[in-house]
């Protein structure tokens, strides 16, 4: 540095910086073992997640129920670890029992009023989940729509820090003792797997998963570490750690496993759910998630389901829209892959 020069105090600078010397460890490169690889990752993902508190094996209590005449709603709640709850939405369709067992489907939300929007019975333009969960239990599937930590009827004390982020200082919080909001939360969506699996009137083997934004975090972290789920819906996430979170810092303390990036990149995530089927949603004027950088994206997350090869279980629907669930082709997407006979879980 020469007195003509400024010092160098641009810590944007310092962090690309770390991107541009190096790549994730085990990004997926085309020509790799799809096997060698995905057990290699699927490992380190698994560590990451650090030691969690056992699950309960606590029975869920029904708290409500409301006939909406092509299914049951019922406000249900359970423990997930000692002396945690989580509320959630139960639908049951029409015609569904022990006899006549359907799929069941996790839904989960993103940032926002947590469960309420994804069960909604009117159709307000302004839900960007277009209640899909209603709309897949109109479909015939059972549906389970629970409260992540910090939303909806879980967001009291979350957030009482002022014009700070509550999932950030959480974040913070926890990891004072080792552990993170993401693996947590996994951790929950994990026992409501089990409980959707354990229902009289679902098939255990016909199980999906389908969220939006933070929601679809959870889907790809949840869908790769669990092969119950045989098809997954990714809406309003797929893209890179560069685009959202280095470039936009349009991420929070609530949505990544610390540590991450120094093995695997957002498509090598959704990678690891190959070979089972994969939807992946994304709006051209979707201002946080940059539609160029969901395609590169999408391009990766293709070559490992060829490599794995299945390149016909992943999909897109790319459309005109903005952060938003689009229902309708995930509707068939559902329809197809949890039929019955369709495609065994790997």
């Amino acid at each position: 540095m020469t007195t003509a020069d400024p010092p160098a105090f641009d810590f944007d600078g310092f962090i690309n910086g770390l991107d541009d010397a190096r790549e994730p460890s085990l990004a997926f490169h085309p020509g790799m073992d799809f096997s060698t690889w995905h057990a290699a990752l699927l490992e380190r993902v698994q560590a990451l997640l650090g030691d969690l508190p056992a699950l309960t094996g606590a029975e869920p209590e029904i708290l409500e129920s409301t006939d909406c005449g092509a299914y049951v709603q019922h406000k249900l709640v359970y423990e997930t670890i000692a002396d945690v709850w989580v509320p959630a939405w139960l639908l049951i369709p029409a015609g569904a029992s022990a006899e006549n067992p359907v799929a069941g489907i996790l839904a989960l939300h993103g940032h926002g009023d947590g469960k309420d929007p994804l069960v909604a019975r009117d159709d307000d333009p302004g839900n960007i989940y277009r209640s899909f969960a209603r709309r897949y239990a109109e479909r015939g599937h059972v549906v389970l729509a629970p409260d992540a930590i910090g939303f909806g009827e879980r967001a009291e004390g979350f957030r009482r820090y002022g014009q700070r982020d509550g999932c950030n200082v959480n974040f913070m919080r926890a990891l004072l003792f080792g552990v993170n909001l993401m693996a947590l939360n996994i951790q929950d969506d994990r026992r409501g797997l089990d409980l959707l699996a354990a229902r009289p009137e679902v098939d255990a083997g016909r199980l999906g998963c389908a969220g939006l934004s933070f929601g679809g975090t959870r889907t790809m972290y949840l869908g790769a570490l669990d092969t119950r789920i045989r098809a997954a819906v990714v809406s309003g996430y797929l893209t890179t750690f560069r685009a959202y979170a280095l470039d936009t810092g349009n991420f929070c303390g609530s949505q990544f496993l610390p540590g991450i990036y120094a093995y695997a990149d957002v498509p090598d995530l959704h990678g690891l759910i190959a070979p089972r089927p994969l939807l992946i949603e994304a709006g051209r004027a979707d201002r946080g998630f940059p539609i160029e950088a969901s395609r590169a994206a999408h391009a990766r997350v293709a070559a490992i389901y060829a490599a794995a090869g299945v390149p016909e279980r992943l999909d897109r629907d790319e459309f005109d829209g903005g952060h938003e669930y689009r229902a309708a082709a995930s509707l068939d997407f559902m329809d197809r892959w949890l039929a019955p006979g369709g495609p065994a879980a790997a």
